[in-house]
């Protein structure tokens, strides 16, 4: 298949252009430009939906999931979100030009430290066609150009919110090329963005193991890992039993392809003797296949878990369940299987909590509340680009200002050094 290094290096040389005037470009015109997009996708709505039916017909074609096919989906409601993310990320303080530390030196100097762009982002994502919105919003925030490569399944859809974006540019007088839609589904565009490092800064893969792995492999250009989101749920012995109802049925079934829904409830033996399977039956009821083992197979309608269904990310309706004994027993088996995204306990006790807190390390823990809230949006920043799971740079959600470096600036008085 002929490459589209040619495509991807002009697309980059104009990208470093539009980012070299974005580092320095006022937070009024951002913001005009990302409130003029919000604007133009809601105008432009009902072509979005039908670009989207398009997508819909292809994805449905090619057999997707039940729930691949929830991630591509979008309706009026999805739309509005979109418009509201673009809002909120364009109301938010500008990260750029920040002051993050400042001191004086016996020497004279005054040395600040302060934000700047990383300067070009690749964005390789998958279905969900709200991240060409998200994605460009929070690179023009953080003044970065971005190159957005999207699924095949959402292509359509991706381009016809890209148009929006691009129009919001327009009308606030910068450049198009700040926000970039690779125009074909070939995939051999993907390793060409993996190579390009005269122009793309940084990479960002959203997606799939599958998307994951071979970014990580191949990449010549640094990347924010965004690995699997094998998300579990600890139901501890203090846990309250209302509260761990509706939680775990959240955490699963609200939307089951996202990488913030449990994949795994860890239920521990002294909970599960008080109350019983109800967190396994409510799971059941919802239509949830429950995979497990040993006692709580004996919990009619549940199935003898495969070997690797513990550290799988189902993205359906599907869970792995597992009886622990304590915290320790729960910490020792996410330290195992997990992927470092995001887990949930559910308990009343401060120091189990507490422990769970400590003695893990993934990039978000969480005490009594869904993992369905691992996303920027309800984490303040308006909108993500992804779920880092790496430890360099960049952790959890990855909004604006997590798009930025910073450099040192050092002024003195004629100073000198003896």
């Amino acid at each position: 298949m002929r490459g589209n290094s040619g495509l991807i290096a002009e697309m980059g040389a104009r990208a470093k252009a539009a980012a070299t005037e974005l580092a320095y470009v006022s937070q009024e015109r951002k913001y005009a430009a990302l409130i003029s997009a919000a604007h133009m996708v809601w105008e432009r709505r009902q072509a979005i939906l039908d670009a989207n039916c398009e997508d819909l017909a292809f994805a449905e074609s090619k057999g997707l999931s039940a729930a691949m096919m929830d991630r591509l989906m979008l309706d009026e409601g999805r739309i509005r979100g979109i418009v509201d993310g673009l809002r909120a990320v364009a109301e938010q303080k500008d990260p750029v030009g920040q002051v993050m530390a400042e001191w004086d030196m016996p020497s004279g100097l005054h040395i600040q430290r302060v934000r700047t762009p990383l300067g070009v982002v690749g964005v390789i994502f998958e279905s969900r066609p709200n991240v060409t919105a998200d994605a460009g919003a929070l690179c023009l925030k953080a003044g970065n150009a971005v190159i957005l490569r999207g699924g095949s399944e959402s292509f359509h859809s991706s381009t016809a919110i890209h148009g929006c974006m691009v129009e919001g540019l327009k009308q606030a007088g910068l450049s198009p090329d700040a926000i970039q839609l690779v125009p074909t589904r070939d995939r051999s565009a993907v390793g060409d963005m993996l190579r390009a490092i005269d122009f793309i800064d940084v990479i960002v893969p959203r997606g799939g193991k599958g998307l994951v792995g071979l970014v990580q492999a191949e990449a010549r250009v640094p990347v924010f890992a965004h690995l699997e989101g094998i998300c579990h749920v600890y139901a501890d012995r203090d846990a309250d039993l209302e509260k761990a109802r509706a939680v775990v049925l959240n955490a699963k079934t609200r939307r089951t392809g996202i990488c913030g829904a449990a994949e795994c409830l860890l239920i521990d033996w002294q909970f599960y003797t008080r109350h019983g399977a109800i967190l396994i039956e409510d799971l059941l009821k919802a239509g949830v296949e429950v995979r497990t083992e040993g006692e709580l197979l004996k919990v009619p309608g549940t199935v003898k878990a495969a070997a690797d269904d513990f550290g799988r990310e189902f993205l359906d309706k599907i869970i792995a369940a597992k009886l622990v004994d304590g915290v320790d027993e729960a910490i020792a088996h996410i330290r195992r299987y997990g992927s470092s995204h995001t887990e949930a306990i559910l308990t009343q006790n401060d120091a189990t909590a507490e422990r769970f807190f400590t003695r893990l390390d993934s990039a978000i823990l969480m005490r009594n509340a869904s993992t369905q809230f691992a996303d920027g949006g309800e984490f303040g920043m308006g909108a993500e680009i992804g779920i880092a799971t790496g430890k360099l740079h960049a952790r959890g959600p990855v909004g604006a200002e997590q798009l930025t470096s910073f450099k040192y600036l050092v002024t003195g008085d004629g100073t000198v050094r003896t």
